[in-house]
């Protein structure tokens, strides 16, 4: 059997992948602009995960003998 035989599957599944990936990159890019509300509440769980962080307890490093 020839390895054109085998790639052309290949080569069609590939083509339908990037397809898809293509359609779902349009649509994520035509709903991002959605809510500025939304930029605004993630950045603040971030600072507000970034505040617990440092005011949690400063681990110590335990001594190896």
């Amino acid at each position: 059997m020839h390895s054109e035989t085998h790639l052309a599957p290949h080569h069609v599944r590939a083509a339908e992948l990037r397809a898809e990936a293509d359609a779902y990159r349009l649509a994520a890019a035509a709903r991002r602009p959605r809510d500025p509300q939304d930029l605004r509440t993630r950045l603040g769980w971030t600072l507000v995960e970034v505040g617990l962080r440092l005011a949690a307890a400063p681990r110590t490093a335990v001594a190896v003998p």
